[in-house]
C-alpha cells in the first residue's frame, strides 16, 4: 500500500540539466566527446576560497579532506587553454544564450534585462578553475502538467563539468572534452507532493527542450537532480538521475530512508543515548590469527584494526533504510568518503565474513561493550582508519537529531548513497572576466517570432495530418528524425504509419543488431518508399532491404540481390489456391483456425514479394469458398 505522501509532508523539486548541441559556452571548441586515449595530461590541485561574505562552503571543505590531486586528460585539437584555465573565458556563446531564451518563452518565464555570469565554487576537480560558470537567463516560469501549474523560479545557462574517467589513491582522472559544453538548467520549486508527477513533469520539459532542435541526444546529455524532504526530515539533493523511469523510485526510496532514520532517532531517544565520544580501541592483536580473508590481507600489508564502541546502538546498525542498504551502509559510506577505506564491520552483522564468535566476544570485552552496545571496526592504515572512524562517529551523532542534510548520488537500482554534505549558500560570486550582456527587446521579439510547436500541438498535428496513433505520434514528436519523417510522408504516396514505424522501430531494431543503419541515406529511403507505393516491392521486405542499403547498395541492387520481384495478383491467387488444396484436411479439422498456420506457410514463400494484408484477404476468401 502506498504511503500517504501528503500526510508525510513530502516536498519534491528538481533541476533538469540539458546539454545543447552547439560549440562550447566560453570558447570555440567543439562539443564533441571522444573515446580514444588523449595524448596529453595535466595535473593540478584545488583549494577552497572564501565567498564575498567571507564564508567557506562546507561541501568544498569536505572535498579538501580527501587530499587528492587531479589529472586532466585533453585532446590538443579539440580542447584549448580556456578549459585548462590558462586563458580567460571568451565571450558567452550567443547561440546557446538564444536557445536558453527560447526555452524560457516555452516555459512562460520572464527573461532578465541583463545576463550576468557568476562563479559557483566546485572543487571536486570537475572544473579546472575550481568553480562552475553559470548565468541566470529567466525567472518565474510555469509548466502545466496533469491540470496543475508547477513553478519554475529560475532558468540558467551554465557550463558542463569535465567527465570523470578514473581514480586511484592519489588522483582523480578527468577528461576535458565535456568541460564547457553549454547546459540549460531548469529548476522547479518544491511543489510536488507525490513521487509520480515529477517524472511526468520532467518528461514534458524534456519534450520542450527537444522541440528547440538544439538539445543533445544520448546517455548523459540530460540529467536530473532531485531535492526531497519530508516533515521532520531534511532536504536531500539526489544527483545524477539519468533515467526518467527512476525518478519515482528514487523519491519513494528516499522517503523510506528518511522515515526509518526518524524511527532510529526516536528509538535512540527512548534508550537515552548520549552523543558518542571519539574513543578508539586497537584490536590488531585480536585479529592476528583471524580466518577473515579481508582482515588477514590488510594486516599482512601493515594495516591495523581499530574499533569504536557505540553505546546503546545494538540492533540499529542492521536496520534497513532502502532495499539492500542499512544504517550500517550509511556509516560505511562516510568511512569510505573521508578515510578512503574499503568499508567497515559492525557487530549487528557478526559473526560473519570469517570472523568467529570468539573474536566478537573478545572485541566486546576489549572495548568494554555491554549487551545493548554496538561496535564498529575498520581495518587499514592507522591514519586512514582513524579519520574514517571519526567520520563514522560524527554520522552516528547526527542520528541523534534525525536526518542530516546531504548531497547523495543516485544508484542504478533507485537507491542513493552519500557523496558530500549539502552545499551552503555562500559559494557564488561574480565572474569578473565576462561582461554583462543586455537582453534587448528586439532580440526577444526575434526569438519569440520563431518559437517551435509545443509538444501537445505537435502531437495533435501528427495525428490529424498523418493519421498516426497517439503512441506513435508521441514517439515521433520528440524524434530527431521528425523532419525526415515529414519529408518522406510528403514526397511519397504511402501510408505515413509505415514510414514512422520504419524510422522509429525497424531502423532502431536493426541498429541494435549491429547494422550500420547510419549508412542509409535519405535518398535511399525515399526511393524505397516510392517502390513500395508503386508496388514494386512489398512492405514486408523493408528490414531485409535496409540491411543491404546499410552496405551502401541502392534499392535496385538490394531488391535484385534478395530476389524480391513482386508477385502479380493473379500469380498470388493461384499460389494461395494451391496451398489451400494441399491442406484440405487441416482446414476441415480447424476451419478458420487454419488461417494462422497457412499464413505462416504462405509468408515463408512470398515474404517481401507480396503484401501480407493481401495474402491474408486471399487466403480467407479461398477458405470461405470451401464452406459454400
Amino acid at each position: 500500500m502506498e504511503p500517504d505522501y501528503k500526510k508525510l509532508g513530502l516536498r519534491v523539486g528538481f533541476e533538469i540539466h540539458q546539454e545543447l548541441d552547439t560549440r562550447k559556452l566560453f570558447c570555440n571548441c567543439p562539443s564533441k566527446l571522444r573515446e580514444e586515449r588523449p595524448p596529453m595530461e595535466v595535473k593540478r590541485r584545488l583549494r577552497p576560497t572564501q565567498s564575498e561574505m567571507g564564508e567557506v562552503d562546507r561541501a568544498a571543505l569536505a572535498e579538501v579532506l580527501k587530499n587528492k590531486g587531479f589529472a586532466y586528460q585533453l585532446y590538443p585539437d579539440t580542447v584549448c587553454l580556456v578549459e585548462l584555465d590558462d586563458e580567460p573565458p571568451h565571450p558567452i556563446n550567443e547561440e546557446a544564450l538564444d536557445i536558453a531564451l527560447e526555452v524560457a518563452f516555452l516555459l512562460k518565464a520572464k527573461p532578465v534585462n541583463e545576463v550576468h555570469t557568476m562563479r559557483k565554487i566546485v572543487i571536486d576537480g570537475s572544473n579546472t578553475c575550481g568553480f562552475q560558470r553559470t548565468a541566470l537567463v529567466a525567472t518565474d516560469g510555469v509548466v502545466d502538467v496533469c491540470g496543475k501549474d508547477f513553478r519554475i523560479p529560475t532558468i540558467c545557462l551554465e557550463e558542463d563539468a569535465a567527465r570523470k574517467v578514473g581514480e586511484d589513491i592519489k588522483h582523480t582522472e578527468y577528461r576535458l572534452d565535456r568541460l564547457g559544453i553549454p547546459l540549460i538548467e531548469i529548476a522547479t520549486d518544491p511543489d510536488f507532493s507525490d513521487p509520480h508527477t515529477p517524472a511526468k513533469t520532467a518528461l514534458y520539459i524534456g519534450q520542450l527542450l527537444r522541440a528547440t532542435g538544439k538539445a543533445k541526444r544520448g546517455i548523459g546529455t540530460i540529467r536530473q537532480d532531485i531535492n526531497i524532504s519530508i516533515r521532520g526530515g531534511a532536504r536531500q539533493e539526489i544527483k545524477g538521475v539519468q533515467e526518467l523511469g527512476l525518478i519515482s523510485t528514487v523519491i519513494e526510496r528516499e522517503v523510506q530512508r528518511q522515515l526509518t532514520l526518524l524511527e532510529i532517532c526516536d528509538e535512540l531517544k527512548k534508550r537515552g543515548v548520549a552523543p558518542v565520544k571519539k574513543k578508539i580501541t586497537d584490536l590488531t592483536n585480536t585479529f592476528s590469527k583471524t580466518n577473515s580473508r579481508v582482515i588477514r590481507k590488510a594486516l599482512k600489508a601493515g594495516g591495523n584494526v581499530l574499533a569504536a564502541r557505540l553505546p546503546k546502538f545494538a540492533g540499529l546498525l542492521g536496520k534497513e533504510l532502502q532495499p539492500g542498504r542499512r544504517f550500517g551502509t550509511e556509516l560505511a559510506d562516510r568511512a569510505r568518503f573521508y578515510g578512503k577505506v574499503g568499508g567497515l564491520f559492525h557487530t549487528d552483522e557478526l559473526p560473519a565474513y570469517g570472523i568467529s564468535e570468539e573474536e566478537v566476544e573478545e572485541l566486546k570485552s576489549l572495548t568494554g561493550a555491554e549487551k545493548d552496545d554496538a561496535i564498529v571496526f575498520i581495518v587499514g592504515s592507522r591514519r586512514k582508519v582513524e579519520i574514517a572512524l571519526g567520520a563514522v562517529i560524527d554520522r552516528v551523532n547526527q542520528a541523534l537529531d534525525g536526518v542530516p542534510e546531504e548531497t547523495r548520488r543516485a544508484l542504478p537500482d533507485g537507491n542513493t548513497e552519500f557523496t558530500r554534505p549539502l552545499p551552503g549558500a555562500g559559494r557564488m560570486y561574480p565572474e569578473t572576466d565576462i561582461p554583462p550582456i543586455p537582453i534587448t527587446p528586439s532580440r526577444l521579439r526575434k526569438i519569440k517570432s520563431k518559437l517551435p510547436e509545443l509538444p501537445e500541438e505537435r502531437r495533435t498535428r501528427l495525428m490529424k495530418k498523418y493519421g498516426l496513433s497517439v503512441e506513435l505520434a508521441e514517439r515521433m514528436m520528440v524524434s530527431e528524425n521528425l523532419e525526415l519523417f515529414e519529408e518522406l510522408a510528403t514526397k511519397t504516396r504511402i501510408d505515413p504509419k509505415l514510414i514512422a514505424t520504419t524510422i522509429e522501430e525497424t531502423m532502431v531494431g536493426l541498429r541494435r543488431e549491429g547494422v550500420k543503419i547510419e549508412n542509409v541515406q535519405k535518398t535511399a529511403l525515399l526511393e524505397l518508399f516510392t517502390w513500395i507505393a508503386e508496388e514494386k516491392v512489398a512492405k514486408e521486405a523493408v528490414p531485409d532491404v535496409l540491411r543491404l542499403l546499410a552496405q551502401r547498395l541502392n534499392v535496385q541492387e538490394a531488391v535484385s540481390k534478395l530476389g524480391l520481384t513482386v508477385i502479380t495478383r493473379s500469380e498470388l491467387e493461384k499460389f494461395v489456391a494451391e496451398i489451400v488444396a494441399n491442406n484440405l484436411k487441416l482446414i476441415e479439422e480447424r476451419g478458420m483456425g487454419a488461417m494462422k498456420p497457412l499464413m505462416g506457410i504462405l509468408m515463408e514463400k512470398v515474404r517481401g514479394k507480396a503484401d501480407g494484408k493481401l495474402v491474408h484477404e486471399l487466403l480467407q476468401r479461398e477458405i470461405q469458398k470451401l464452406k459454400k
